[in-house]
């Protein structure tokens, strides 16, 4: 055989070789496309035949959804009646809410025979639960002690509180957070775990609250002249209280000074105003002691400059000069 005759015979299994192999890959996809095409139209009967199952679910749904803001919006004006508390009857009316539209979800995927799916959705939320709660375990805290807070109501809004060195007028009151205006004016937000786990102080709960001011004065002053004058002096203070009585009581011997503590019970008002009747409290004993002539001392500290204790300062220069 020629070569020119071997290169056409080469040739001809070549081209037949890519017919063949056209050919299988053209059967392949016919193949797929068969299945899919099969897919489809099973898909498309289920489809059609599930069309009014699913119509039906979804109005279900939207019923739901209608009558659960309905009892939502109802039980919400009656807790405001019965409990007159806001915070909690908001939050069980919400709770309500997603109670409804949980079951109705579930009934829609009941009339799509998606009861295994249902089951499987219950499950995962349960696991999904457990982990969330162990994630999150300081949200759900937070979330908790609000529902507490909203029953016990150990404050309102537009009352002062102290917690956790935090002190301002309540903003707000949420199921997670407290919002509070501070004096400086800055908003402090709250988680409702620090408020209902520590010690909380609601000064808008009393009608008065009590100023303490402590005071010293020399040991050469008349104590009981001391008391007089400074009880007189602040019978005028605002905002005071006329039917308790101002206390005075001495506390101690101080370095410099004998210390006592004086005791006037003002309307509280305001934080601003408490403090205001403070300040005129501290001024008027002031001016009275100076009308008086009570020496209210400086601290007083002593130098020693001397090898032994209790050595005069011009008894040891000498001894330095030599």
């Amino acid at each position: 055989m020629s070569h020119k005759n071997l290169l056409a015979a080469k040739k001809k299994r070549l081209v037949l070789l890519i017919k063949w192999s056209i050919k299988i890959h053209n059967m392949e996809i016919k193949k797929y496309y068969d299945i899919i095409v099969e897919k489809l139209i099973v898909w498309t009967e289920q489809l059609v035949k599930m069309l009014p199952n699913f119509v039906l679910a979804i109005l279900v749904l939207i019923a739901f959804i209608i009558v659960g803001k309905l009892i939502r919006n109802i039980s919400k004006r009656v807790f405001d009646r019965t409990l007159n508390n806001r915070s909690l009857s908001s939050i069980i009316s919400k709770v309500i809410y997603i109670i409804i539209l949980t079951i109705g979800s579930f009934v829609a995927l009941g009339l799509l025979n998606l009861d295994k799916t249902v089951t499987s959705l219950l499950a995962g939320a349960g696991i999904v639960g457990l982990a969330l709660g162990f994630a999150f375990q300081d949200i759900a805290t937070n979330f908790i002690a609000g529902f507490f807070m909203a029953i016990k109501r150990p404050f309102k809004i537009g009352q002062v509180i102290h917690c956790e060195g935090h002190s301002g007028v309540i903003k707000h009151i949420g199921i997670r957070t407290t919002e509070i205006t501070s004096f400086q004016g800055q908003e402090v937000i709250i988680p409702n775990k620090m408020l209902f786990q520590n010690p909380l102080i609601n000064d808008s709960e009393n009608i008065y609250k009590r100023i303490d001011l402590n005071v010293g004065v020399s040991y050469g002053e008349d104590l009981e002249q001391v008391r007089d004058i400074a009880i007189e002096s602040v019978k005028n203070t605002p905002n005071i209280n006329k039917n308790k009585d101002i206390d005075l009581v001495y506390l101690a011997f101080g370095d410099s000074s004998i210390d006592f503590r004086i005791m006037i019970w003002v309307e509280y008002k305001s934080q601003l105003e408490f403090l205001k009747s403070q300040s005129e409290a501290i001024i008027a004993i002031k001016k009275a002691f100076d009308k008086e002539d009570i020496m209210i001392p400086f601290p007083i500290r002593t130098l020693d400059f001397g090898i032994k204790g209790g050595e005069k300062l011009n008894e040891v220069l000498p001894k330095e000069k030599l």
